[in-house]
């Protein structure tokens, strides 16, 4: 007796996915050949050199003297990664949980674009088509899990992997849930992308 899923026998469905698995495996090389250069309509992708820039970024969300300010001191990229000096003031009446990965585009970390204008990401945000967040996954000191009314966390958040040269980095906070009602105008759920944005080097 055939096992049936969504119409089809188990036998059927195996057959679809070794299909699927040899489509995605002729994608993927083909992918490679365009990177390698074989592709002369496309140009390659290089990697970001190492590099540091000090960078003195600070941005706020909210009204003054009731706002959360992020600040971001310093990007480095190494031959394995990247890290950044950041901070989060809390100068709100309530507490916020810091919360990576709570929402698709919610944690810490980078997402690249292609030019630094701001109205690429307006438009970006707006369609729903924002970068993957190249996500941090060591923080040092760690995270608090609540940042409390009047307090502040700086530190350095890092990730390994390689960031395409020529792109444009913007660092990029979240979640934060507001643990109560938050301060008029301010939402109950943030992800911060700065405005500034980076342009890494070969």
């Amino acid at each position: 007796m055939c096992e049936h899923l969504g119409g089809l026998s188990r036998s059927s469905l195996i057959v679809v996915l070794a299909l699927g698995a040899t489509f995605a495996g002729f994608v993927l090389a083909s992918n490679a050949q365009r990177l390698r250069g074989e592709d002369p309509d496309v140009a390659q992708s290089v990697a970001a050199g190492p590099q540091e820039a000090a960078l003195g970024w600070t941005e706020q969300y909210g009204p003054s003297g009731s706002e959360v300010v992020f600040t971001v001191e310093r990007l480095e990229i190494t031959e394995t990664g990247w890290k950044a000096r950041i901070g989060i003031d809390n100068r709100t009446e309530v507490g916020w949980e810091l919360s990576p990965g709570a929402t698709p585009e919610g944690s810490f970390g980078l997402q690249l674009f292609e030019t630094g204008d701001s109205e690429e990401l307006d438009e970006r945000n707006r369609r729903g088509t924002l970068p993957a967040v190249r996500a941090a996954t060591d923080y040092q000191p760690e995270l608090p899990r609540i940042l409390e009314p009047g307090a502040a966390w700086k530190g350095t958040m890092s990730a390994r992997g390689s960031l395409v040269a020529g792109s444009w980095a913007r660092v990029v906070f979240g979640t934060l849930i507001a643990v109560g009602k938050p301060p008029e105008g301010l939402n109950d759920t943030v992800v911060w992308i700065t405005d500034h944005a980076y342009n890494l080097k070969p």
